[in-house]
């Protein structure tokens, strides 16, 4: 790197903060980042092009805290622990708020929803060992490919205090593998959850080896790959009043009251419906629960999630008919025709979003469909697609079950106006 690229000790103003949780200075040469500076602060910054490294805070923000964790700077996970909880959840809005801008519509943006409740359900430590085979486990170094070892996190829920112990005793015995690993582990009622990646096939040694830890740490099941190699308790969760087994590594939300919140959300603008579609279903998060009220129609690709969906569906008593369809939605997504047979439709994508499938509804006639994004962008993209299509965005609502974080869930509620009376590409209020 050039040293006329490099500024030591540069004095900069932070304006904001950024979308990745960074503090955004501007300076004669553009934008920088600082990371772990907070809006209002005049820091003293290492400025190489565009990043910054905080050096000193000169003028602390008011809104500046004590970080819960002795981790925070080093650790990847968390980016903004330093900064007031009330100031934290502004923040979080403004992440919605400035994507919608940024797609040129404008509808009320709701305060956001505190879904962190008892901590994070669900977690994936990374294990690495190396050339003497000592096995580090633990979570990213922020901004590297380094690992940083944990022992607890402050942001667990209490179910998953003994994951980090777990996840460590696994990694030793698949450490002269000398591959690298993710472990997966979620905690349900029966206790955890764990899925191993990355080992391969493992042979009968190894397997019976990883069971005897299993079974000392009181594991309810673990599984390689996906393939179970041992299940003391069925793992259950329940999903309003269904019980639902979800698959091994499978999808599920971060935390408890995460789920509820997007759950009620949902519900709240659903549930007078009498024909709802569940698409990007996943294990039922939202089908299981519209299906106390009516018949639903739940589409998902993963195989796996659909089936534990139908089981949960069948065991539950007092539920109405749930179908299921596997689907590819990237690939074929519900066309205007089929989807002519409901009156409501929520869609809860991946992080890519759901474009193609954005764009068949915004040809249909659904009157109400209700967004579910893990990613404001991409969600703010699908919304101009409905939005240019007739629907109207009534509101948006983000949902934080990612505390610390920069991401955000959001809900968004479009329904069908009049085409003929729809401006394209913004929605005035």
């Amino acid at each position: 790197m050039s040293k006329d690229r490099i500024d030591l000790n540069a004095r900069l103003k932070i304006e904001r903060l950024g979308a990745r949780g960074e503090g955004v200075a501007r300076t004669s040469r553009g934008l920088v980042f600082v990371p772990y500076a907070l809006a209002g602060e005049g820091v003293l910054a290492e400025v190489d092009g565009e990043r910054g490294r905080l050096v000193e805070i000169l003028e602390p923000s008011a809104d500046r805290v004590e970080a819960i964790c002795p981790l925070f700077g080093e650790c990847g996970g968390c980016v903004v622990q330093n900064l007031r909880h009330a100031a934290y959840l502004d923040w979080k809005r403004d992440l919605l708020v400035d994507a919608l801008r940024a797609a040129r519509i404008e509808t009320e943006v709701r305060a956001t929803v505190d879904a962190h409740g008892a901590g994070r359900r669900r977690a994936v430590f990374h294990a690495r060992a190396d050339a003497r085979g000592r096995v580090a486990v633990g979570f990213m170094r922020a901004r590297t490919h380094a690992l940083v070892e944990i022992d607890a996190c402050p942001l667990f829920a209490p179910a998953l205090a003994g994951a980090p112990r777990a996840a460590r005793e696994l990694a030793e015995a698949l450490a002269s593998l000398g591959k690298p690993l993710d472990i997966a582990v979620t905690a349900t009622s029966a206790g955890l959850d764990v899925d191993l990646r990355g080992s391969g096939p493992l042979d009968f040694a190894l397997t019976q080896e990883l069971i005897a830890i299993a079974s000392a740490r009181d594991l309810a099941r673990l599984s390689n790959h996906g393939v179970t190699l041992i299940e003391r308790r069925q793992p259950h969760l329940a999903v309003g009043r269904a019980q639902v087994m979800p698959p091994a590594g499978g999808f599920l939300q971060a935390t408890e009251a995460g789920e509820a919140a997007l759950a009620d959300l949902v519900l709240a603008e659903i549930g007078s419906a009498r024909r709802p579609a569940d698409l990007f279903a996943g294990v039922g998060t939202f089908a299981l629960r519209l299906a106390e009220r009516a018949e639903v129609h739940a589409v998902e690709h993963d195989a796996a999630a659909l089936a534990a969906l139908s089981k949960a569906a069948r065991s539950a008593t007092g539920l109405r008919r749930a179908t299921g369809e596997a689907r590819d939605l990237f690939k074929r997504p519900l066309t205007r025709a089929e989807l002519a047979s409901y009156d409501a439709v929520v869609f809860d994508p991946p992080r890519a979003g759901a474009e193609g499938q954005a764009r068949e509804l915004a040809t249909s006639d659904v009157p109400l469909v209700v967004g579910v994004s893990c990613n404001p962008q991409t969600f703010a993209r699908d919304a101009k697609i409905l939005v240019e299509g007739g629907y109207a965005l009534e509101h948006a609502t983000p949902v934080d079950q990612f505390r610390y974080s920069a991401h955000v869930e959001v809900v968004g509620v479009f329904r069908r106006a009049a085409r003929a009376r729809t401006k394209k590409g913004l929605l005035s209020r």
